[in-house]
């Protein structure tokens, strides 16, 4: 089956889009781009010449377009703080709506907006793509087969310095709110446990290039009496981390860490006598299904499929929302100083 779809947002990140579609077979065969929205109508015109897509309807007003050219899809790459009212948008013109996280700029617009899905009879989910990767994947096996023992501990390290330029700059809290959902939603994913408090502190460390919150350290408890624990840096100059962060994974008999890219290592208690027993090395499993580990494409495809098969997909936003829940209690933490609950 082909559904037809609307893209609105025809910025930056709208490429990452377009190129999955475009690399993706299956997915070019499923999607077809019909229009494209944007506020600035030449920066439509752009992407719609970058990407070939000569048959496309192009205009500014959203509205208008979903009424015009009926489309089964909308996806939405719109900048957060206008994502509430593209939603609402996309739902009540009897759209799937599938966006670009976070899934909201505030609780309560999260909570109203999987209201209005749920009332609508349709899918909204959020393209939540780094917990479809590869090494992802395959810690959250490992938990699964009991590779460490029980889980007792997440630990992540993010230190990175890019200079975005744009609205990222400017954004309040951009660590918390721009990339550490990344993290958190991967952590809650790996874990499979639920998020219970969060204590939080966030700074704008001296020579950072953003207005507020480039660097936040959060403590966040789960169930099971387990811990996850981030600290990151948008503007860590120098010697850089993974962008999926450096990954500590304690259990109950023993560790295994991944540094975001090709190396992991996984060690269980050995057998040598005195203070320290030693260690031994034990492999960690492949990904389970390569086909769930291809980011953006994967996200989309099991978008699609939730669709065909009606069911609701990995990152829909009624489950989204208990990712979005731990940045937001990180953030309340860092205003009041205080733990936040969930």
């Amino acid at each position: 089956m082909t559904y037809n779809a609307v893209l609105c947002g025809c910025g930056a990140m709208a490429k990452g889009w377009l190129r999955a579609l475009d690399a993706t077979p299956e997915l070019k065969d499923a999607v077809r781009l019909v229009g494209l929205v944007d506020l600035d109508i030449g920066t439509a015109r752009a992407l719609a010449k970058e990407f070939g897509l000569h048959d496309v309807a192009i205009g500014t007003d959203l509205a208008a377009m979903l009424a015009e050219v009926r489309p089964d899809i909308l996806f939405d790459v719109v900048v957060p703080a206008a994502r509430a009212g593209v939603v609402e948008t996309g739902l009540s013109h009897g759209c799937h709506v599938l966006s670009e996280k976070p899934l909201a700029a505030s609780m309560d617009e999260a909570k109203h907006l999987i209201a209005l899905a749920e009332k609508a009879g349709k899918i909204h989910a959020v393209v939540q793509n780094r917990r479809f990767i590869s090494g992802i994947r395959r810690l959250r096996r490992a938990v699964e087969e009991g590779l460490i023992g029980e889980l007792t501990a997440i630990h992540c390290d993010f230190f990175l310095g890019p200079h975005f330029g744009g609205f990222r700059e400017a954004m309040q809290n951009v660590l918390l709110l721009d990339m550490a959902i990344h993290t958190f939603d991967a952590a809650r994913f790996v874990s499979g446990k639920v998020p219970l408090s969060v204590y939080c502190v966030e700074t704008n460390p001296s020579g950072s290039w953003y207005a507020h919150g480039a660097a936040a350290s959060a403590i966040f408890r789960l169930s099971g009496d387990a811990l996850f624990t981030y600290r990151g840096s948008w503007c860590a100059e120098g010697r850089r981390t993974s962008w999926e962060s450096a990954w500590r994974l304690v259990g109950s008999k023993g560790m295994l860490t991944w540094d975001g890219e090709d190396t992991f290592e996984a060690t269980i208690a050995g057998s040598e006598p005195g203070l320290l027993s030693g260690f031994a090395t034990v492999t960690v499993p492949d990904v389970p299904s390569e086909a769930q580990a291809h980011g953006h494409a994967s996200v989309l495809a099991d978008f699609l499929t939730a669709i065909r098969d009606g069911r609701a997909p990995e990152t829909a936003s009624a489950d989204n929302i208990k990712s979005l829940a731990m940045v937001f209690g990180a953030i309340e933490s860092a205003r009041t100083g205080l733990p936040v609950q969930f």
